[in-house]
């Protein structure tokens, strides 16, 4: 009994590369180059899945890079996630040792900045309005922040809250020195 698509004459072989299936006799070159590129095909989505996210993943990596080269010390390593991304905006949550908060980074020119840390205040659409976020990014930040967050363990997200107050950063990344970390700069 045959199928439409394929024959009992069939004929698996194997090659260097892996299992070769030939399908059609009148063109068996063609059926061969077709399923190696289908097998490539599945092994990049199989064994690197973040090369189907690259620019997302881009993105995320070249935050992460920014947070941890700048904050990361070798007695309090840097954790940071969840990294959530609307355009050229993102609200990172991060934790060190019993501290933790939120970053508002926006990319400038295909370069990611630290603009200010924050705690629960960037949670909220009207205060990503208040540092300069148009009114539907922020909201859509707002709303995608809150559930990444969701999905990570109690413990972590209860030191997101910990930051009180707004901490501007400068072009480089880093916080003039009033007084530390939590100082509120709003009037």
């Amino acid at each position: 009994m045959a199928s439409a698509c394929f024959s009992l004459q069939s004929l698996m072989t194997m090659t260097k590369c892996g299992y070769e299936m030939r399908i059609d006799k009148e063109s068996p070159h063609m059926n061969t180059i077709s399923l190696r590129l289908l097998f490539l095909l599945g092994m990049i989505v199989f064994v690197c899945p973040s090369a189907v996210q690259a620019d997302d993943a881009g993105d995320a990596g070249a935050i992460r890079h920014l947070l941890h080269s700048t904050f990361d010390q070798p007695d309090a390593p840097l954790t940071v996630e969840p990294v959530t991304i609307i355009g050229d905006a993102a609200v990172v949550g991060w934790a060190q040792g019993d501290r933790g908060g939120r970053a508002l980074m926006r990319n400038k020119h295909g370069v990611w900045e630290i603009v200010l840390c924050s705690g629960d205040a960037l949670k909220e659409a009207a205060a990503l309005v208040d540092f300069g976020l148009p009114a539907t990014q922020a909201e859509k930040l707002a709303v995608a922040a809150e559930m990444a967050e969701s999905k990570l363990a109690p413990v972590l997200r209860a030191k997101f809250s910990i930051f009180d107050g707004v901490v501007m950063m400068d072009e480089k990344g880093h916080h003039p020195t009033t007084g530390g970390h939590g100082v509120n700069t709003k009037n």
